[in-house]
């Protein structure tokens, strides 16, 4: 999780594990450390718990429970936009 002012940011990577999947979490991984936070990534396979954010394209990242990006894998700079 992300500590920023006191605020928990939570990040999640949806998909089964397939190869976009593990990029996805590679490129988060590296934005977190880019960013300068300190972050625990949660990786959600249930495809129930997936479905359950409307999500029609895996991978997907969601942050605070708001989908930021589905069926692709935004680079390492737009996600540490979205960290911000």
């Amino acid at each position: 999780m992300i500590f920023l002012n006191g605020d928990v940011m939570k990040i999640e990577i949806l998909g089964t594990g397939c190869l976009r999947c593990k990029n996805l979490e590679a490129n988060v991984k590296m934005a977190v450390e880019k960013a300068g936070k300190r972050a625990e990534v949660i990786k959600v396979t249930d495809i129930k718990e997936i479905l359950a954010y409307g999500i029609m394209g895996t991978p997907a990242l969601v942050i605070d429970g708001k989908v930021m990006a589905q069926g692709r894998i935004p680079s390492v700079d737009e996600i540490v936009k979205m960290l911000d």
